[in-house]
């Protein structure tokens, strides 16, 4: 058996704040709710996750270009960056890393300029409007792809 697959989880700009942050929208479950679910989702696969928020864009970029050195994946929650930042989804673009995107809400069922994602063309895959499902989904199909 080979080394386990690493996964960087990375949740964007006010992810911080879930559980409480719009709770019609977003959901109650917290970001470390979410956290544990996804470990423990990792350990039964045998993979190693590590979970990491920021409210800063260049701090996520950072974490992205770090992750070339060790990941295999990355699971990835933008945010309201989805729709803004050329930079994150250069980052991305960058890396090579696989990536699903994930969020909690059904983006496309939303206000119109969350239906563009500047992030989807980089990525594997995205899944949306699951609440905190949505990072279980993710996490399962990103494993599954870099499984073969």
């Amino acid at each position: 058996m080979g080394e386990p697959l690493r996964i960087l989880v990375l949740h964007g700009p006010n992810l911080n704040l879930l559980g409480t942050r719009e709770p019609e929208i977003y959901g109650r479950t917290t970001l470390d709710e979410i956290g544990r679910g996804l470990e423990e989702q990792a350990a039964k696969a045998g993979a190693e996750l590590r979970c990491f928020q920021s409210n800063h864009e260049g701090v996520l970029i950072d974490q992205i270009q770090e992750a070339r050195s060790w990941a295999d994946g990355i699971l990835l929650n933008p945010g309201g960056l989805t729709h803004t930042s050329v930079a994150l989804r250069d980052a991305l673009a960058g890396v090579g890393i696989p990536t699903v995107e994930v969020h909690l809400s059904n983006v496309f069922a939303r206000e119109e300029f969350r239906r563009h994602s500047l992030v989807s063309p980089v990525a594997l895959g995205i899944v949306s409007g699951f609440g905190a499902d949505s990072y279980r989904l993710g996490l399962d199909a990103l494993l599954r792809r870099l499984q073969g």
